[in-house]
């Protein structure tokens, strides 16, 4: 199934009570392709993408608020090489039960200093030797791997095994990347782009729609409103969709708002109490 404005529009979409995250489920759905995610105006904190069928993880426009992807059994076997440049935030990504083969696949990984809490559980880069210290190497931040706390004396070890000139050369060989096609889980369209990229392209219409908008902008303000807009993927009267949820979203925001006014008041009301 394709991922469009519309089926982004209708899922589930919440505020976390936890966390406070606002959070979008796009579970289920049978997704074989990251796309159009320009649609939720950048306005999450956390997307689920559990029990599709995506097999790259890329076709990301520029969230620079998501922090947390949840893609528990798809088929994923790697990932673009400039996806730091489009969700660089990120946090949390859980990969349990995908198709990542080795451990040279997780170098975009690198990118991301913010990336803490990270889980790679039943896929077979899972199994090669030395793996969890050189995850540990490659992301020195890394607190929670395969939901286990990283310890001190693993980051002690994994900074011995890969130091030096031994280490470098460990590194190398152990560090493959698999092949660009992998038995089984081939691209969506059969072939490899000759450089991977997570960046949406916009056609010839697309690029007519945008400066169509940018003439009838009238102030600063607008232009600069339509620019954060085109650069989280969104073109100009492509799709109602999207405006539909935006309004969506904002009512969400709104929501969120009254929720806040109710709890301080209700702070307030009790402080007051207590000092009576």
């Amino acid at each position: 199934m394709k991922l469009t404005p519309e089926l982004i529009e209708s899922g589930y979409q919440y505020i976390n009570k936890a966390t406070r995250d606002r959070e979008l489920d796009l579970r289920a759905y049978k997704v074989t392709v990251i796309e159009n995610l320009g649609a939720t105006l950048d306005q999450f904190d956390s997307i689920d993408f559990s029990d599709n069928d995506v097999r790259k993880l890329d076709g990301f426009p520029l969230l620079v608020r998501l922090k947390t992807l949840l893609f528990n059994n798809n088929r994923i076997s790697r990932m673009a090489d400039d996806l730091y440049e489009s969700i660089p935030n990120l946090e949390t990504l859980i990969l349990t039960s995908n198709h990542m083969q080795e451990l040279g696949d997780i170098e975009p990984l690198a990118a991301f200093a913010r990336l803490t809490t990270l889980s790679l559980l039943n896929n077979p880069i899972a199994t090669k030797k030395h793996y969890r210290l050189y995850v540990i190497h490659k992301l020195p931040q890394i607190r929670l791997l395969d939901f286990r706390k990283v310890k001190e004396r693993e980051r002690t070890e994994a900074k011995q095994l890969f130091k030096g000139a031994k280490g470098k050369q460990l590194e190398s060989e152990i560090g493959v990347k698999s092949k660009t096609f992998t038995p089984g889980v081939p691209d969506s369209d059969g072939a490899a782009p000759a450089r991977e990229s997570s960046r949406p392209v916009h056609t010839a219409a697309d690029v007519e729609a945008i400066k169509a908008a940018i003439s009838k902008a009238q102030t600063l303000e607008e232009i600069e409103r339509l620019n954060q807009l085109l650069k989280s993927g969104y073109i100009p009267g492509k799709s109602d969709a999207i405006q539909r949820n935006a309004q969506k979203v904002t009512q969400i925001v709104e929501e969120e708002e009254e929720d806040d006014d109710e709890d301080s008041t209700a702070m307030e009301t009790n402080a007051n109490g207590s000092a009576n």
